[in-house]
């Protein structure tokens, strides 16, 4: 059965990947933008798609723009930035109605994908001086506001602690101390660059006619870009001490944040068996954690894991109060030695697939949830059809989940706990 067919190839300059699906009433259209993660241009990326949509050569303004937004029966506009493994991704993406679903036959899709290719289109003035220093304060409002959420922050933590000197160790939306020194010249130029240099994806799904897409992106995208592509490659690790970090604010709740290395990426057959093995320590509400550490000895608020499947990393993250610390740490790593004894049953086994299966369809219940999911496998360099996910997990057995269990190390312990002062 085909849940999801994608159909991919080079058209105008870009990737295009289409998708055609009667479930939606809207089709979905999504420019993607990868380039490394680095220090010196992370800030710039974060702040870039913010300034890009506030204005397109046609449509110069916010207030054009959105104008013209409405006139495409209320199309919607929204711009992201996300890090997958050591990767800092851009989205562009756009929602229109489907024009067949409108008694006005205007050709709302290639207008749609029209209006994208602007943002790909060489300009010849740097970007509006004002828009980038409003933008810049919007920046800087981004990256102070982790230091408000303690659960982000204790993450955000523990990653820099764990990946220190490593890309992934980098904030998503760049250093708030390279802000105030970004111009709009500096900012322009570097929109030179990604539109000459990164690797860029357009993904549109719905109920759409291929060949229509295929000749509009043709018609409207002209980019020149060579991608610097560099191989996908996992490192194995192997932990000489583990790294534990205590720090001090003024929180009323303990954050206890632990960080394993996998030696696992997406890319590997492992995958699948690395997915089990979090269901059943810490991904969901019948996992070891969620049962012995928040129900069992009452010791979390919350007590979860997840995969960060690019990276290679496992991370615990659990509410705790400051008294809990040691034996919530020591309930942990039992849990974690339970699953390397493979001290779990078939029953669990099954359970946990079937929720990974479920959390699948949901995800691809959605236009958005399926251009995530096809986009892992530009990340990863891979070509795994959605139907391949599904039979992986299937063919998962106790064995698997052991030996990948076998390979995962400790590597560091992340503390915030109350006592000091808020940041």
């Amino acid at each position: 059965m085909d849940y999801l067919k994608e159909h991919r190839s080079q058209v105008g300059g870009v990737t295009l990947h289409t998708v055609k699906t009667t479930k939606f009433k809207t089709n979905a259209i999504t420019l993607k933008f990868k380039a490394p993660l680095k220090e010196e241009t992370s800030t710039l990326r974060a702040l870039l798609p913010h300034v890009l949509q506030r204005g397109t050569k046609s449509h110069p303004n916010s207030m054009s723009l959105r104008k013209y937004l409405d006139d495409l029966y209320g199309a919607a506009l929204n711009v992201d930035l996300a890090k997958k493994g050591e990767e800092h991704i851009i989205s562009i993406r756009l929602d229109i109605p489907n024009e067949k679903f409108l008694s006005d036959k205007t050709p709302l899709l290639s207008k749609g994908i029209e209006l994208l290719a602007e943002f790909v289109e060489k300009r010849e003035h740097p970007f509006d001086e004002a828009v980038v220093e409003q933008e810049k304060a919007n920046l800087k409002q981004r990256i102070t506001a982790v230091y408000d959420d303690k659960m982000r922050y204790a993450n955000l933590r523990l990653v820099q602690e764990m990946c220190e000197g490593e890309p992934y160790a980098l904030h998503v939306n760049g250093e708030l101390d390279r802000v105030d020194q970004i111009q709009s010249e500096q900012l322009f130029s570097y929109y030179n660059k990604v539109i000459s240099e990164d690797k860029i994806d357009l993904f549109v799904v719905g109920d759409i006619d291929e060949y229509t897409v295929n000749e509009t992106v043709d018609r409207s995208f002209h980019l020149k870009t060579t991608p610097k592509e560099r191989e996908v490659k996992q490192t194995a690790t192997n932990i000489v001490e583990v790294n534990e970090v205590v720090e001090e604010q003024d929180v009323s709740q303990g954050k206890l944040n632990i960080g394993f290395r996998t030696n696992v990426s997406y890319g590997s057959d492992q995958y699948f068996a690395l997915q089990l093995f979090n269901g059943i320590f810490g991904g969901f509400s019948h996992s070891k954690l969620f049962r012995n550490v928040r129900e069992k000895e009452s010791l979390a608020y919350y007590a979860a894991s997840r995969v960060e499947s690019h990276k290679g990393l496992l991370m615990v993250m659990s509410g705790i109060d400051v008294g809990n610390f040691n034996k919530a740490v020591t309930i942990i790593k039992e849990q974690f030695k339970e699953m390397q004894a493979g001290n779990f049953s078939d029953e669990e086994i099954s359970q946990t697939k079937a929720v990974i299966k479920n959390q699948l369809l949901e995800t691809i219940d959605t236009s958005f949830g399926m251009v995530e999911l096809l986009y892992h496998n530009v990340i990863a360099g891979t070509d795994r059809s959605f139907q391949q996910l599904i039979e992986g997990i299937d063919r998962v057995d106790k064995n698997d989940i052991e030996k990948v269990a076998s390979q995962i190390q400790l590597d560091t312990i992340y503390f915030l706990k109350g006592g000091g002062n808020a940041r």
